[in-house]
């Protein structure tokens, strides 16, 4: 679906009322996807002033990724079957479709405004930090080994042989094209441990164990929204494409890895670790803080593989380089400063 397609007529089918007319307007810088908020001009009372529309990429490259890495179909999917089974705070789902033909898809979601995006740029503070992590204790815990997991074929899977060496693969395929942009922004240390960390991708795949669980897959700052004093809950978690069965550290580390500025990471980062545990319990989660360590220390690496392989498979622009710029540095001194190597 296209944005021309967002008429009054369309959202009145899909919302069950009439909704008179309305205002589009592009928000948000997403890579995969495009966000549009559509303003209900003068609609009555029982629907909601305005909602966002989420449709494929207009760019040919972007919206090629999202079909063929099944991005789309996820997010669908997710909504209509799995948000109801987490206790992270998401939008409010309207309509959900995907074309299995086509690959087209749109979902509807409950617009959060006035919350604001966060900025993988700029990082974030250690309030925002803490909610983060604690939102996500609460995706993770509600389906903590849950079984029932392993019979849902589309949610994304990074674990076994085989996907260490096709993830080994696609490493040796754009890590050329990844270091003609971004080697400029690494320190000689930075990109000798990338360097050094691609022929061991299958032994890091294979090297993951224990506890697994719903995943997001790009838990960073871009893809959530903060309330501010006007309103909006504290934290809402959008962008539900990536969604994977899988170990709950791996969200974990990718976010702290890059969702801080180093030097606050490395002041907060083993309290965010330990604030997150204890969330888990509200769950009845009790999770082994030495495996939890070790496999965040392991995981800094996640980071380094999204800005690697995610940077050359979507649409340019000068966002898009400083933001997998900001990912690249922070990912490697993430693991650097945690020796991360040692344990794959």
């Amino acid at each position: 679906m296209k944005p021309e397609g967002i008429t009054a007529d369309w959202l009145s089918y899909v919302l069950g009322g009439a909704v008179g007319s309305i205002r589009q307007e592009s928000i948000g810088d997403g890579l995969v996807g495009m966000n549009i908020r559509v303003t209900l001009i003068d609609a009555p009372p029982e629907l909601p002033n305005s909602v966002v529309v989420k449709l494929p990429s207009l760019d040919p490259t972007s919206s090629a990724t999202g079909i063929a890495l099944r991005t789309y179909e996820r997010e669908v999917k997710f909504y209509s079957d799995v948000a109801s089974t987490v206790d992270i705070r998401i939008p409010h789902c309207h309509h959900a479709t995907w074309d299995e033909s086509s690959g087209d898809f749109v979902v509807v979601l409950e617009d959060m405004a006035p919350a604001h995006q966060g900025d993988q740029i700029t990082g974030c503070g250690v309030e925002s930090a803490e909610l983060a992590v604690v939102a996500l204790a609460h995706l993770h815990g509600p389906r903590w080994n849950d079984p029932s997991l392993a019979d849902i074929e589309w949610l994304d899977r990074v674990s076994g042989p085989d996907h260490g060496a096709q993830l080994g693969t696609l490493w040796q395929m754009f890590f050329a094209g990844f270091s003609k942009t971004y080697r400029g922004y690494l320190t000689t240390e930075q990109f000798e441990l990338a360097e050094q960390f691609g022929p061991v991708i299958p032994a890091w795949i294979d090297g993951r164990d224990g506890p697994e669980t719903i995943t997001h897959g790009d838990y960073r700052l871009d893809n959530m929204l903060f309330g501010v004093d006007s309103g909006g809950p504290p934290i809402t978690v959008v962008d539900w494409q990536t969604p994977g069965h899988g170990s709950p550290a791996t969200d974990l580390s990718y976010f702290c890895g890059a969702g801080l500025l180093p030097s606050d990471r490395r002041e907060h980062e083993r309290q965010l670790v330990d604030m997150y545990a204890t969330a888990l319990t509200d769950h009845g989660v009790q999770v082994d803080e030495t495996w939890l360590w070790e496999h965040y220390r392991r995981d800094a690496f996640a980071g380094v593989v999204m800005a690697v392989v995610a940077s050359q498979v979507v649409g340019k622009s000068d966002r898009s380089e400083a933001m997998f710029a900001a990912m690249a540095t922070r990912h490697l001194q993430h693991a650097l400063e945690l020796d991360s190597l040692s344990l794959v």
